[in-house]
């Protein structure tokens, strides 16, 4: 456990392990925008550590550990500036980044902005904002806002996972009472700020390896054609469609995570 101090009010939560073997990649995980380190410490950055490769797992602020300051709106442009300082600051070996939903949006963002990396895995990022996404993009920080991420998550659990999670899941949820989500909350902030986010990204402008890897049994955020379209653009780049998976891939499928982000990984190592 460490932490990134920007000043007394803001600071970056991390834990951070280097390879076991020179030369092998280090994958930085960038969560979704209701994710946390505990996501990805679990199993999956564990599994890969055990396998040599390096880990840095991350919180964004205003998600747990990660504190910001009073007044501090906690924007697309905030989120993606820390990662490039982050990764700046700590210099992880021939990074990978590796980002969960939106956090694959920042991922690409930061490279945009200077950050160094040897690759890239986007896990259910590739979208475009229609109506339909706008809509629950807009939706959710009402649910927030109105009953917590209790709410928010009791309607959102089986529409994102796969059936065998989903059912195992369910006496987590739908128990109320809801209350309403502070809004100088982190986790408010951060919902609110969402609908903001620019999902208008060149992937094109992406040279270097990419691992695109989006679960079937997401009903949400996947549209076929949409995900067809921009992986196209994409100039290497490799993809996996998971049958038995849906969006939340670290936390439905950890042990097959861990081994494409190996074999990704080990692609990389020997180039």
């Amino acid at each position: 456990m460490a932490e990134l101090r920007f000043d007394t009010d803001n600071s970056i939560y991390y834990l951070h392990a280097t390879p076991a073997r020179e030369g092998a990649p280090t994958f930085v995980f960038v969560n979704a925008l209701t994710g946390s380190t505990e996501h990805w410490e679990a199993t999956v950055a564990p599994g890969l550590r055990q396998q040599g490769f390096g880990t840095l797992s991350y919180n964004f602020r205003g998600q747990d550990n990660s504190s910001f300051g009073q007044g501090l709106e906690l924007t697309n442009a905030v989120i993606v500036g820390d990662l490039v300082r982050l990764l700046k600051d700590i210099k992880p070996g021939r990074p990978i980044l590796t980002g969960l939903s939106i956090g694959g949006l920042y991922a690409a963002q930061s490279i945009m902005k200077g950050a160094a990396a040897s690759g890239i895995v986007l896990l259910n990022t590739l979208r475009e904002i229609n109506p339909r996404i706008a809509w629950i993009n807009d939706a959710l920080p009402h649910y927030v806002a109105t009953g917590g991420a209790a709410l928010f998550m009791g309607l959102m659990m089986p529409l994102l996972t796969n059936p065998e999670f989903a059912a195992s899941a369910r006496p987590n949820f739908l128990t109320g009472p809801y209350a309403p989500l502070d809004p100088a909350h982190g986790h408010a902030n951060l919902m609110r700020n969402s609908v903001e986010t620019d999902w208008n990204f060149p992937w094109g402008s992406l040279d270097l390896p990419v691992l695109s890897i989006t679960g079937l049994h997401d009903r949400v955020f996947r549209d076929p054609e949409v995900i067809d379209r921009l992986f196209a653009l994409l100039p290497d780049a490799r993809r996996e469609e998971w049958e038995d998976a849906g969006h939340l891939l670290p936390l439905e499928r950890p042990e097959k995570l861990v081994d494409s982000l190996a074999k990704f990984g080990t692609e990389i190592e020997t180039r």
